[in-house]
């Protein structure tokens, strides 16, 4: 398939409207590699949910990565893993024999999909292995724990990418552009909400020790809502409330519902919510000449809005999101280019994150 550069891809999409469809690989930000045949080989740190029922299934999509190898605490998974995906029992690790992995060829590329408060010690065993690392979102629990994952990174000659899949599909790019290039006037105000009913009672999500808490999890849509609605990064969190409907689940003030008003540049404001009590996925970005309504903004099956320029709206389906991230991610690496969502990144969210906490503990306004 053709394939255009980032600045192609967006000049394209400003030029279509409606429900125009568009081969999702299009979009892809990085050109081929010299030897097209070349694969990253991906193994899969924690076999939980969204690697079971989304990155694996999108590693079967990929042209540019596969899935080698697979990481899991639980024996009971290793023989059904390697079954249904053809994976050799010398690419399958638990957490004890993991630092073997570095002398394992076929695997080019450790992806880190554990609770938040594991992502650290992964980050840095696997950079410590000389892999090239993707790690999920929310990136750590502290920006001290995302700078040390960093440095790990950079002293070990690995590269670093965050798994916020939105930042490289079309319809992120598509809002992106119209606020970057002012087309509706400067961005006066931006809201944004981003959650979901969680059930469950006994999760990571429940459990501050892991990193749990919905302004971590769910939270950091609505910051990057906010981030990239406004195309600036926020000077201070203005206030913030940090509250649970569901005390006996969400303990000793650990956030099921979080709401906070950040101060950006030249007077622009932004409100977030983030909730596992409802579903919530919106962003409004207000500017002087209209704005933008995406709805949702974040969601796997595709993201959808309008403005006064005309609908935004290019289908795709499960998991095309995470392809695309990935083999955006593969591209990058063999094409020795700078990683579009490095670990800097994810920091950034973190750093908002704590100013948040601050601010609704303190009841006071935070600097960032």
């Amino acid at each position: 398939m053709t394939h255009f550069s980032r600045r192609e891809s967006i000049k394209k999409l400003g030029l279509l409207s409606g429900m125009t469809y568009l081969t999702p690989y299009a979009f892809s930000a990085c050109a081929e590699p010299k030897n097209s045949e070349k694969k990253l080989g991906v193994a899969l740190v924690g076999l939980g949910y969204y690697s079971t029922d989304l990155l694996a299934p999108a590693l079967q999509m990929t042209k540019h990565c596969y899935l080698a190898g697979i990481v899991t605490g639980t024996p009971e998974k290793e023989k059904i893993w390697m079954d249904k995906y053809g994976i050799p029992k010398e690419n399958v690790y638990n957490y004890e024999n993991f630092d073997s992995i570095k002398d394992n060829p076929a695997i080019d590329v450790v992806y880190v999909v554990l609770p938040p408060s594991m992502h650290r010690e992964y980050v840095e065993r696997s950079a410590a292995a000389k892999k090239q690392v993707w790690c999920e979102k929310p990136m750590a629990v502290t920006a001290n724990e995302c700078q040390a994952m960093i440095d790990a990174c950079k002293a070990n000659g690995v590269s670093l990418s965050i798994g916020y899949r939105c930042q490289h599909e079309p319809i992120t790019l598509e809002f992106q552009r119209i606020v970057k290039e002012g087309l509706l006037g400067p961005v006066h105000r931006v809201e944004c909400a981003a959650g979901y009913r969680e059930n469950r009672t006994n999760h990571w999500k429940q459990k501050r020790e892991m990193g749990g808490g919905v302004i971590y999890d769910m939270g950091v849509y609505s910051i990057q809502g906010a981030r990239l609605g406004s195309n600036m990064e926020p000077i201070a969190v203005k206030s913030a409330k940090v509250w649970t409907e569901r005390p006996d689940i969400y303990q000793n003030g650990l956030g099921e519902i979080v709401e906070a008003e950040l101060e950006f540049p030249d007077g622009v404001t932004a409100w977030i919510k983030t909730s596992f009590a409802e579903n919530i996925n919106f962003l409004n970005i207000q500017c002087e000449d209209g704005t933008i309504e995406m709805a949702p903004f974040q969601a796997y099956a595709g993201n959808r809005g309008k403005s006064p320029l005309g609908e935004i709206n290019f289908p795709y389906q499960v998991p095309w999101q995470q392809a695309n991230q990935m083999d955006m991610d593969a591209l990058a690496i063999m094409n020795n280019q700078a990683m579009k969502v490095p670990g800097e990144e994810g920091k950034r969210d973190i750093r908002i994150v704590e100013a948040i906490l601050e601010s609704a503990e303190t009841g006071e306004r935070v600097l960032i």
